[in-house]
């Protein structure tokens, strides 16, 4: 009788050893399976507006080293270093944003054929000496007014805007204007407006560095797809 209690109580725990192991391996494929669903995921540019910005900023900016690779000057290599610093925050800020890190889009204005005018003579010339770095974008600079608009006149008509990634104070980089421009950028979507400076050269029409683009995105975007910009000065 004592060996069969024995035996009896050893099968017992073996059973219940097997049912612990079944449930602990239960559980764990339970909570392998809710991790996996609470897993992000990582939206692309024709997700999300807020993607599509980071995008075409981040693509802006290696358009810009680009143009200054093929056509160097004696700043170039510095331009070069800081734009890449300005692409590895935009990468970090893509992350943040639940964006594919890295992923690039040109600016549109890029695509757009230049409208018939008749620029002033030279004028077209002289802004490619301006933009060596981008001397492909003179034709496209002169179609839509670019240096040689008025003041008061728009320009880069149907330009979407967005983001440098450059910190400092409010300004604005530009392949169609020399520094010390002043453009005036309109969001219509909430209809702020904003007045700043070019201060250095860039692969678009005009980018706004972090702070100008504060002062009239909409909240959580990083594109603004309805801009009238306007040369002031």
């Amino acid at each position: 009788m004592s060996r069969r209690r024995t035996v009896s109580a050893k099968k017992k725990l073996a059973l219940l050893v097997s049912a612990a192991t079944v449930a602990g391996g239960g559980a764990f494929v339970m909570a392998s399976t809710s991790n996996a669903s609470q897993a992000p995921t990582v939206k692309s540019a024709a997700d999300s507006t807020v993607c599509q910005g980071l995008a075409t900023a981040l693509g802006n900016n290696e358009r810009f080293i680009e143009g200054q690779r093929a056509n160097p000057d004696a700043q170039s290599e510095a331009r070069i270093a800081n734009r890449e610093a300005v692409i590895a925050q935009i990468k970090v800020q893509q992350e943040a944003s639940g964006c594919a890190a890295g992923e690039s889009a040109q600016d549109s204005q890029a695509a757009q054929p230049a409208a018939p005018s008749a620029p002033a003579a030279g004028a077209e010339e002289a802004g490619g000496a301006e933009d060596a770095g981008n001397a492909g974008d003179a034709g496209n600079a002169a179609g839509n007014g670019g240096g040689a608009a008025a003041s008061g006149q728009q320009v880069c008509n149907g330009s979407t805007v967005t983001l440098s990634g450059e910190g400092g104070a409010p300004a604005a980089s530009s392949n169609q204007f020399p520094a010390g421009t002043k453009l005036k950028v309109t969001n219509l979507d909430n209809n702020k407006s904003t007045t700043v400076e070019v201060t250095s050269v860039s692969g678009s029409c005009v980018l706004l560095n972090n702070a100008a683009f504060e002062q009239v995105r909409e909240a959580g975007k990083f594109l603004i797809r309805r801009a009238v910009i306007e040369k002031v000065g």
